[in-house]
């Protein structure tokens, strides 16, 4: 039996989130739904998550100290990491001390922190398909491996960033120096290592939402959402749709990789899980032990979004993966260089049938910043595509 408390009260339920943007809000909000008491960090003030939260906290979260600190003094239930700049380390020795618990688990935040942590489990390990690759710690490193195998084209990738940061495709010999720096300010903690990968001629790329919650004996149960399509443009997704048509045999496949994976990480909650397919075959890309942002789609096509599913499994709660309807997700950016934006067009957005906006209220714009998303549904997958883009597009943001 789960037992949840009062928030504010001697027996709260106390979750902590590192990392407070757009997906960690809408945790944040599921949480609360539930009675939860949360607490917000963010290296910033004024969050998404900071502002729906019951507490907001600004700290360093790559900082160990900062962050033992401040976990001792919060003394959550539970800690999530949302984003991959943390202490992970930190994290671990909180864990071992049984300080606190971590989702799923410090072991795998730390192996999910960076690239190369879980590209060599997955590969190395677990024995699962990917592309080839290689890590490299100079620009002279990264010419030998394409130049010895990996070849052209090619993709780099700091092994620490988000959202596309610093990733970027090689076509020829005359973009390696520009694709080393780029991937050198792409970092999320400063300059350093970066993987580079051969190029799979895949035919579409899906996120596999995993979720691992506990069924009715109380035992941790893997179930699947259906896969979700999406388009990526320099490694920042900008739409994405569920449920994306596979064969049967490349769904299991999928699967399978999706399951052996999450499985070797543990714990409880949704992992998004990314794939490249080409026909029947399957390869593994990469994986987030959270919410997917090409998951945001979710809150429009499931009776439980992935942001209900993370929450309802992190807490012991049942969970259903079941669809309500077909629909597609597109991106709003920020288009301006601002503090503090105004949205216009968000009337004329809304009066396209059967769509929705999440503005995610970020306190400072970049032309190509996620500032919120539009939502669609419809029967048929392709028209809710062109409906959440027609949506997205009426949405004008501009300096306030």
């Amino acid at each position: 039996m789960t037992t949840l408390g009062t928030p504010l009260s001697p027996s709260a339920t106390k979750v902590m989130l590192l990392g407070s943007g757009e997906l960690g809000k809408e945790v944040l909000i599921a949480l609360q739904r539930l009675g939860v008491e949360t607490i917000a960090v963010d290296r910033y003030d004024n969050a998404p998550g900071q502002q729906v939260a019951h507490h907001a906290r600004t700290i360093t979260m790559s900082d160990p100290a900062q962050l033992k600190a401040l976990i001792e003094a919060e003394r959550p239930h539970l800690v999530v990491p949302e984003i991959e700049a943390i202490a992970t380390p930190m994290l671990q020795e909180l864990e071992a001390a049984g300080t606190v618990r971590v989702i799923p688990t410090a072991r795998a935040a730390r192996l999910t922190m960076d690239r190369e942590g879980i590209r060599r489990l997955a590969a190395e390990t677990l024995g699962l398909a990917t592309s080839p690759y290689r890590f490299c710690d100079s620009l002279q490193e990264l010419q030998s491996a394409i130049d010895d195998g990996i070849g052209y084209p090619c993709i780099v990738k700091p092994v620490m960033s988000s959202s596309g940061k610093g990733q970027s495709k090689i076509d020829g010999p005359a973009d390696v120096q520009k694709a080393w720096d780029y991937a050198m300010a792409g970092g999320r903690v400063g300059p350093g290592r970066v993987i580079v990968e051969g190029f799979i001629d895949f035919d579409y790329e899906i996120t596999l939402l995993t979720v691992r919650a506990l069924d009715a004996s109380g035992q941790v149960e893997t179930q699947f959402c259906e896969p979700i399509g999406h388009v990526q443009v320099s490694g920042d997704y900008v739409e994405s749709w569920q449920p994306c048509r596979m064969t049967p045999e490349a769904l299991k496949a999928a699967q399978h990789i999706a399951r052996t994976v999450t499985e070797d990480l543990g714990g409880q909650g949704l992992f998004g899980v990314e794939l490249f397919v080409k026909g029947d075959q399957v390869w593994f890309s990469e994986v987030s032990p959270r919410p997917h942002d090409t998951g945001m789609v979710t809150m429009i096509t499931q009776w439980q979004n992935e942001f209900e599913l993370h929450a309802r499994a992190i807490l012991g709660l049942p969970v259903s993966t079941a669809l309500k309807s077909p629909g597609a997700s597109a991106v709003i950016y920020g288009g301006v260089e601002a503090q503090g934006i105004a949205f216009d067009g968000v009337d004329e957005a809304l009066r396209v049938p059967q769509t929705e906006l999440r503005l995610f209220g970020k306190p400072e714009s970049f032309s190509k910043r996620r500032m919120g998303v539009a939502l669609a549904f419809d029967a048929d997958v392709e028209k809710a595509r062109t409906q959440a883009k027609l949506a997205a597009s009426k949405v004008k943001p501009r300096s306030a």
